[in-house]
């Protein structure tokens, strides 16, 4: 028979393993639907930054991702921005130019 603290370490040591798995089998099934959803009606680029939440919880490989994927994010989303607005201001100018000059402003006596 096993001393106590060597059966509460084991117990310790499968628990941490178990946990793990779990972890791992969560983060790749949502994983795995998130790449389904690029090609199936679905929420794609919400659902695969969640399973690699997932995973970041027990892997360091899967927090590096989430990093550089959300490095990625917010300068997609400048470039946007900043497309978005020369759109904006482009789009202004034409129909400005379609207008014309603009009138002249009169002056109350």
């Amino acid at each position: 028979m096993l001393p106590r603290a060597d059966l509460e370490h084991l117990a310790r040591v499968g628990y941490r393993q178990a946990r793990r798995i779990v972890i791992l089998v969560i983060g790749v099934t949502v994983i795995l639907v998130g790449v389904a959803m690029i090609v199936l009606p679905g929420p794609a680029f919400v659902v695969i930054p969640a399973g690699l939440a997932i995973l970041a919880l027990e892997f360091a490989w899967a927090r590096r991702w989430l990093r550089r994927l959300r490095v990625t994010a917010r300068g997609l989303g400048r470039r946007v921005r900043r497309t978005r607005r020369r759109v904006s201001e482009a789009r202004q100018r034409s129909i400005e130019a379609r207008r014309g000059p603009a009138p002249e402003a009169r002056t109350l006596p």
